[in-house]
């Protein structure tokens, strides 16, 4: 039997349960679902919630709510929720504790217990980040295109990023500063590394290290908020991300001038290399499952979502290549392809584990992320290589242009068809 309860009570616990979803990284159609669910369920009319990628706008009236003493018909309330970091796994407890509320599991106290526990669940540790940063740093180094002291060395700069954010980045800096930084900490690392002969290709080395700072989160959330109409919100997050790019941008220019003042004048890159101890499709795959897992980490995914992450990731890195060496795609035609295969896979995969389908779109992704381009532009561009830095970086944005669409493609299928899966099971 339905519990009924207080207007206030409800509201304030379906708010709760749409703070925790939007500073952790949920896109802004999931968080009004489950918010309208909760409160649906406990008697307030739904349709009363307006989120925006950093606020939450709650209004309610009375319907088969309980009314006390002289508690008046309506609710309004108005929250602010900052930008900050990712923790997917809180996302998938409120989800999952969503349902156990619409399955009578959960009585409105309970709920409001568990989303306190939700809420102060410590971050992984620093360990698992350390490690995160280190084998994802290494592993798309590899997939990049770099050999196996490549990744090594890319796998000690990522450690020594993870050190310069988890002490000094994230807790005095801002999040321009500290995002300028990251990249300049990472880039003058590898260059130190690769000068002191720790490494034979220093631009695949960069590109490695670079990874985890790519903003994947809100670019991906971004353009599933515009391909659900969400304009405000997807705009503000694709502009989130596009900082993050900048940050990056101008973080590694930087490296390289303090590098040429030292040295007198720019190191010089060759172009992109591409090893053979790591060309193979074996070893292509192996590095992107191992570096998908280990940005699930550091996007705080539940552990026993790491296989499954790894597993999508490294298939549709694998296809992406079986595209472009064997069937001749063109490589936004291929990203395309591969965007839309990673959304196919992270849903069937959703209905399999009960997990909204967003944490592994996230995390299969980033193989695809045109980060070598972006880094490419950004040295043509410091070594006075115009034409090779228009060319570079027209591709990276055609290549973010495929993806976009794919994942737009991807989710717009009917979820009927990936239903199929459950009733089968």
């Amino acid at each position: 039997m339905k519990e009924r309860a207080d207007l206030t009570e409800v509201l304030s616990v379906a708010s709760e349960a749409g703070h925790i979803l939007l500073e952790n990284g949920a896109e802004i159609s999931r968080v009004e679902d489950i918010m309208a669910r909760i409160s649906s369920y406990y008697g307030v009319d739904s349709g009363n919630f307006f989120v925006l990628s950093n606020g939450i706008f709650t209004t309610g009236s009375q319907s088969k709510v309980e009314k006390r003493g002289t508690q008046a018909a309506t609710y309004a309330n108005v929250e602010f929720i900052p930008i900050k970091g990712i923790q997917l796994s809180k996302v998938v407890e409120v989800n999952h504790l969503s349902y156990d509320i619409v399955a009578g599991k959960c009585s409105l106290e309970q709920a409001r217990h568990r989303l306190a526990e939700i809420r102060n669940a410590p971050p992984k540790p620093a360990w698992e980040m350390a490690l995160g940063y280190a084998f994802g740093s290494g592993c798309f180094a590899a997939i990049f295109g770099g050999g196996i002291m490549d990744c090594l060395a890319a796998g000690a700069v990522g450690l020594i990023l993870y050190l310069w954010i988890h002490f000094v980045s994230s807790r005095y800096l801002s999040k321009v500063v500290g995002g300028i930084t990251n990249a300049l900490i990472a880039t003058i690392a590898s260059i130190i590394c690769y000068r002191a002969g720790f490494g034979d290709s220093l631009s695949n080395i960069i590109i490695g290290t670079l990874m985890p700072l790519v903003p994947g989160v809100p670019f991906v959330n971004g353009v599933r908020d515009l391909a659900n109409a969400d304009y405000i919100a997807g705009l503000t997050r694709l502009t989130d991300a596009l900082l993050g790019f900048i940050n990056i941008a101008v973080g590694v220019s930087a490296s390289f001038i303090i590098d040429g003042w030292f040295n007198g004048g720019m190191i010089a890159l060759e172009g992109m290399k591409v090893s053979s101890e790591t060309y193979s499709l074996f070893a292509q795959g192996l590095c992107a499952f191992v570096g998908i897992v280990s940005f699930a980490v550091l996007f705080g995914v539940p552990r026993d979502r790491y296989i499954i992450s790894g597993v999508i990731g490294a298939v549709v890195w694998i296809c992406y290549l079986l595209f472009i060496r064997y069937a001749s795609f063109d490589a936004p035609i291929a990203a395309f392809a591969a965007a839309f295969l990673v959304c196919i896979l992270s849903r069937y995969a959703a209905v399999l584990s009960k997990t909204p389908g967003n944490v592994f779109v996230i995390c299969g992704i980033f193989t695809l992320v045109p980060g070598a381009g972006l880094f490419w532009c950004m040295y043509y561009l410091l070594s006075s290589q115009f034409t090779l830095a228009f060319s570079t970086g027209f591709t990276a944005a055609v290549m973010a242009l495929a993806i976009v669409f794919g994942i737009v493609f991807g989710m717009e299928l009917p979820q009927r068809l990936f239903s199929i899966v459950k009733k089968r099971s």
